[in-house]
């Protein structure tokens, strides 16, 4: 009977550590993210204004459609927060034809090359208790999943 109970156990501990994973997952991202945003609040921007000022400044020129795809949300969430950031005076929109194009304004591009190396090197310091091999593995898991 001892036998059977300890065999029944070791599934449900081996299901249970997926769920540990989840939630170990949920927590790092969500504390990157809390910690991202304190950090951008410097320039008064957030994590997801950060992400369009990357996506835009990277390229001279993006379409709206474009940068919500590469951000992978909806177009009115992309109106939205481009509307904000035009308010900022971060980004300009250019009209042609059917398509809203995107592209830095001075002041973006100002922003643009403070804060992304500012902020690269704060995401990496969110890594600094792993050494190389264990950042390579870390990235090598990551991708399996």
């Amino acid at each position: 009977m001892k036998e059977n109970i300890t065999n029944h156990s070791l599934p449900k501990q081996e299901e249970r550590i997926d769920l540990m994973l989840w939630f170990r997952m949920t927590r790092i991202y969500n504390q990157s993210i809390r910690k991202s945003n304190q950090h951008l609040k410097k320039w008064e921007l957030s994590t997801a204004q950060f992400d369009v000022l990357v996506q835009v400044g990277s390229q001279e020129r993006l379409s709206q459609q474009e940068l919500a795809k590469n951000l992978f949300v909806t177009k009115g969430n992309i109106t939205q927060l481009v509307s904000k950031m035009e308010k900022l005076r971060l980004i300009k929109r250019e009209q042609e034809w059917k398509t809203k194009y995107l592209s830095l304004t001075e002041e973006g591009k100002e922003c643009f090359y403070e804060v992304v190396p500012k902020q690269e090197h704060f995401q990496e310091s969110q890594f600094s208790n792993l050494n190389y091999k264990e950042k390579k593995q870390l990235l090598n898991l990551l991708r399996k999943i």
